[in-house]
């Protein structure tokens, strides 16, 4: 239920409101807005009456901004981008239904994104809206159908469909594994890349192959994909998830490291909340997982 309309300003209002803000004074906002001083400042004056909290101060000849009208500020842009998001998404999409995920970008690419394309080509009515998100989030707060979570069964409040296990090898570029893949004692000496959300991966690949590792130390990266880039530069020996290694190999950007693939525990998941039915996208994308594993 909306609430009462005396809490609901015009979008003018607002919008005016949150250029002063952002731009530091009405008449900047008035030139960005092709507006008149003047129409600004009735804006802000039917906003303040509206809300009853004064969201303004002289300060010389020009206005600012109180605390609370800051803080009001802030949360208008929020939804004012929230806004301009929605009405994106339903102008791409047109009159086909939308379906919003959240993905890991190196398996949203390289793994996800193939099966898409052949969803589209069965659901033509449904559009996918692809944002990337590293880690859980509350699917209260942003607005997705469904996400990609990888690791365990560990996100409360969400059902589970497993997608992949993960399988790792280490990859370097050719000029960096002359003589061709290395024994796990060969690796120690070697520049190795790290992942921030895979703290220990190394640690835990030496340990399966029972050679001893201890403090490794190295350069460090938020994506899968630029830690690829990276050691297709040379910069080191990257451990890397069979989809992306495999792309890169056939590229041949990469090589194996290690003879071998090792599987982990770790597995890929499409979660969605629990709270209420799958949309009929979303359902459809589930039944349609399920069938190409």
């Amino acid at each position: 239920m909306l609430a009462p309309r005396r809490f609901l300003p015009s979008i003018s209002s607002l919008l005016a409101l949150e250029a002063v803000d952002r731009l530091g004074s009405a008449t900047a906002a008035a030139e960005e807005l092709a507006l008149t001083h003047s129409a600004v400042s009735r804006q802000l004056k039917v906003l303040e009456e509206q809300i009853g909290v004064t969201l303004l101060r002289r300060v010389g000849k020009g206005l600012a901004l109180t605390p609370s009208g800051a803080d009001y500020a802030r949360s208008v842009r929020d939804c004012l981008n929230d806004l301009a998001r929605a009405s994106l998404k339903i102008r791409a999409g047109g009159a086909r239904s939308s379906l919003n995920l959240a993905v890991l970008p190196a398996f949203g690419m390289h793994w996800l994104a193939p099966r898409l394309k052949a969803f589209a080509g069965r659901y033509p009515d449904v559009t996918a809206n692809l944002t990337t998100r590293l880690s859980p989030f509350d699917f209260a707060r942003e607005k997705f159908d469904a996400a990609i979570h990888y690791g365990g069964q560990d996100w409360q409040g969400v059902d589970y469909l497993e997608l992949s296990r993960e399988r790792v090898i280490p990859a370097a570029s050719p000029d960096l594994l002359q003589g061709g893949p290395k024994t796990a004692e060969e690796l120690l000496s070697m520049p190795l890349l790290h992942l921030e959300s895979r703290p220990g991966a190394w640690e835990e690949w030496f340990s399966a192959q029972g050679a001893e590792s201890d403090r490794l130390r190295g350069m460090l990266f938020d994506q899968f994909t630029t830690m690829a880039e990276a050691a297709a530069l040379g910069f080191g020996v990257a451990l890397l998830p069979e989809y992306l290694a495999e792309s890169e190999f056939r590229r041949g950007r990469l090589r194996p490291a290690f003879p071998d693939y090792l599987p982990l525990s770790g597995r890929y998941y499409l979660v969605w909340p629990n709270s209420q039915p799958p949309s009929r996208p979303l359902a459809s994308l589930i039944a349609f997982l399920k069938e190409k594993p």
